[in-house]
């Protein structure tokens, strides 16, 4: 009986240790459907970082997918739905381009400048393999922080939105009916 209740344990241990260890999971609702994120700590630490700030103290709640690209990309996390830029309270994020992650379909992304360390809070979905925004030894590219795991078919109806410029605002591919974040939480 000892044994088998020093064996439970165990068993109990590992669980809450690979519970603890796993990948933050981060649920984003949109006004055109939900989706989930699974981030990748290990490889992007200072980027998953500034991403779950961002998400806990609520300020990508009421931004906007502002530039989608069938067939490229679905960028948001910067703009509310007036175009009115939100803060980028954390400062610039260093660039981890180079950690083996490739701008792949369904992965998500630091957008940034031209300068390599300019990611602040923008983000984007990559909705095609873009291995052209990858990083390697010889230039920086975009950093991979994640995936979607859930919901995928949310990010592709995005790319169906008529898409319009708004020269006031200097913005072009802006979805005509805004595509809006309505919750995010970090569920795991």
């Amino acid at each position: 009986m000892k044994n088998v209740l020093k064996t439970v344990l165990v068993v109990i241990s590992l669980f809450a240790a690979q519970a603890m260890a796993a990948n933050p999971v981060v649920s984003v609702e949109t006004s055109v459907g939900n989706f989930k994120l699974e981030l990748y700590p290990e490889k992007a630490p200072k980027s998953v970082e500034n991403f779950l700030k961002y998400v806990e103290d609520g300020s990508y709640v009421g931004t906007q997918f502002h530039r989608v690209i069938p067939g490229f990309v679905a960028q948001g996390g910067g703009y509310d739905a007036s175009f009115k830029p939100r803060p980028n309270t954390y400062g610039e994020v260093v660039n981890e381009s180079k950690n083996g992650l490739g701008n792949e379909r369904g992965t998500i992304a630091m957008a940034r400048r031209k300068a390599p360390d300019s990611a602040t809070r923008q983000f984007y979905v990559n909705l095609r393999n873009n291995s052209n925004l990858d990083g390697n030894s010889h230039k920086y590219g975009y950093t991979v922080f994640g995936k979607v795991i859930e919901g995928f078919n949310t990010v592709e109806k995005m790319a169906k939105v008529k898409t319009i410029t708004i020269p006031e605002a200097r913005m072009r591919d802006v979805p005509q009916q805004p595509i809006l974040i309505e919750k995010i939480l970090i569920i795991n």
